[in-house]
């Protein structure tokens, strides 16, 4: 089967920071992952373009660039807060929810704890960077009505309910 609108693909992936030159540096992700094919939103849109009409066992390598991917930094999701409004147990490389700028909802990233201050930071850890993603199809099937009114895989390496 090929992959085409509609189709639930497992793929195993690695994401590297694309340096100068277009040389990969470090692997900075790896894993397996599913996604609902088609537009979904579930995959960088250059990837899911490139991976159209592939099949189980194929392979490819897709260079994206910031905007591609997780786009650039934003520094107005920066945020230092007193430590005594930081939550007992959350540590560096730990997880907050709060609001940004607009009052909408946004995750946070614990980045420092120093002295009386916590620093956040809502950008994707990998945004402001170019990445090299490679990956090879290691499922192709037909998604269920389910999954496509959910407009994501469940199961597996997908979304679980």
């Amino acid at each position: 089967m090929n992959i085409t609108q509609d189709t639930a693909v497992t793929l195993n992936y690695k994401i590297h920071e694309l340096l100068q030159g277009g040389i990969a540096g470090a692997v900075l992700d790896k894993g397996d992952v599913a996604y609902l094919h088609g537009g979904y939103d579930n995959l960088f849109a250059k990837v899911e373009a490139a991976l159209d009409g592939k099949a189980v066992g194929e392979s490819l390598t897709v260079d994206l660039s910031v905007d591609e991917a997780f786009g650039p930094h934003d520094p107005s999701l920066q945020r230092t807060i007193p430590k005594g409004e930081f939550p007992a147990g959350v540590k560096v490389g730990g997880q907050l929810r709060g609001t940004n700028d607009q009052g909408l909802p946004q995750i946070y990233n614990v980045v420092k704890i120093k002295g009386p201050v916590v620093q956040l930071d809502g950008n994707h850890p990998l945004a402001g960077k170019a990445l090299r993603f490679s990956c090879k199809i290691t499922e192709v099937r037909a998604a269920s009505e389910e999954e496509v009114a959910h407009r994501h895989v469940h199961g597996g390496h997908g979304h679980h309910h």
